[in-house]
């Protein structure tokens, strides 16, 4: 990354224990060229933020050790409860599981 791409990185998930859901996220400071250290936090956390305004977004660490740029992460809403995804597919489970678990 050489711009700054949001002011926090997803770079890990932890699902729920069925796994229909995220729990928590790892995510990371965007300093644009590089990312801070990870923090872990509480889905309802990333609402809260996405809520008051904070950007997040997807991010993988590339072959050359650079973390590389994913999708806008937002909210939406099913059934009166928020997620956090990035794109609106009409399914309630979370769709960054694509990205690593811890």
């Amino acid at each position: 990354m050489t711009d700054k791409s949001a002011d926090y990185l997803i770079t890990k998930v932890r699902f729920n224990n069925a796994k229909t859901h995220i729990d928590e996220v790892e995510v990371r400071a965007d300093t644009g060229d590089t990312a801070g250290a990870p923090a872990e936090i509480k889905r309802s956390t990333v609402v809260s933020k996405l809520e008051a305004g904070y950007t997040y977004c997807t991010a993988t660490l590339g072959g050359n050790s650079k973390w590389q740029k994913g999708a806008e992460v937002k909210i939406y809403t099913y059934d009166g409860e928020k997620f956090i995804k990035t794109k609106a597919d009409g399914v309630k489970k979370d769709n960054l599981d694509n990205l690593p678990t811890f």
